[in-house]
């Protein structure tokens, strides 16, 4: 995994761990990186075949393949002792998601991040509770970037 020498590996998230407090919950050495782009992927919203019901309400982000598309969403630096923490939270032990590991453009480059992939995909609406949790505060993920790159990161998420 990339970066996973130096101590920490690269996280690309899409979804509800747009939000840090969410995500350090259970991974307080999250730090923001950058916001990037995830090509030939479209970002959709559904249930795994091992999770049919959802405390969200409502389907949970995922990722599929679709050339031409793009997901924007956030890079966090993540230490790897949070590696196994990450991993349960977007319950790859359950079989909910698999890890991925994904090229990600940025302003400064490409970047190979870990990101998550929900097995058994069946689609269906987003809850209103996770609409809410997945729209990050500017001023709180997204402290310091322009107004273009907060709107870019927030747009696929409306």
């Amino acid at each position: 995994m990339s970066g996973s020498s130096s101590g920490h590996f690269m996280y690309f998230a899409f979804g509800s761990n747009l939000l840090k407090e969410r995500l350090h919950l259970a991974n307080p050495s999250a730090t923001f990186f950058s916001i990037g782009r995830l090509k030939d992927y479209k970002l959709n919203f559904g249930l795994s075949d091992s999770h049919t019901g959802s405390e969200w309400h409502g389907g949970a982000a995922t990722i599929e393949a679709c050339p031409g598309a793009e997901v924007w969403g956030v890079i966090w630096t993540l230490s790897n002792e949070h590696l196994s923490s990450l991993d349960n939270q977007e319950g790859v032990s359950v079989g909910i998601y698999s890890p991925q590991e994904v090229s990600v453009e940025t302003d400064d480059g490409v970047i190979l991040c870990r990101t998550y992939q929900m097995n058994g995909f069946h689609p269906c609406p987003p809850s209103p509770q996770y609409k809410q949790v997945s729209k990050p505060d500017p001023e709180s993920t997204l402290e310091g970037k322009s107004s273009l790159q907060r709107g870019q990161v927030i747009h696929f998420l409306v």
